[in-house]
């Protein structure tokens, strides 16, 4: 089968970190994306799920809260978690 040269864009730091993970599985890049191409065709569509991560309400609203309280001005900031624990004191 006749194979042709295909170029992708990737983050460079994933690229040296997968090229590691795939040097270990014994293949290279090129041999990882045929896998990963022709499981996608052997499965009509990724092989893998690709969703949103779900959070529970209470999660939903600490973090809302979070974002609050980090752009409130007059919120008091601490220099490290031990400051932090001395004000508890």
């Amino acid at each position: 089968m006749a194979t042709v040269p295909t170029q992708v864009r990737i983050d460079e730091n994933l690229k040296k970190q997968a090229s590691e993970l795939f040097s270990q599985l014994g293949m290279d890049m090129s041999g990882a994306m045929n896998i990963f191409l022709k499981q996608c065709v052997l499965r009509g569509g990724l092989p893998f799920s690709v969703e949103l991560p779900q959070y529970k309400p209470e999660v939903l609203e600490a973090m809302e809260e979070a974002k609050r309280i980090s752009k409130d001005p007059n919120t008091k900031r601490y220099a490290s978690f031990s400051e932090a624990l001395e004000e508890i004191d």
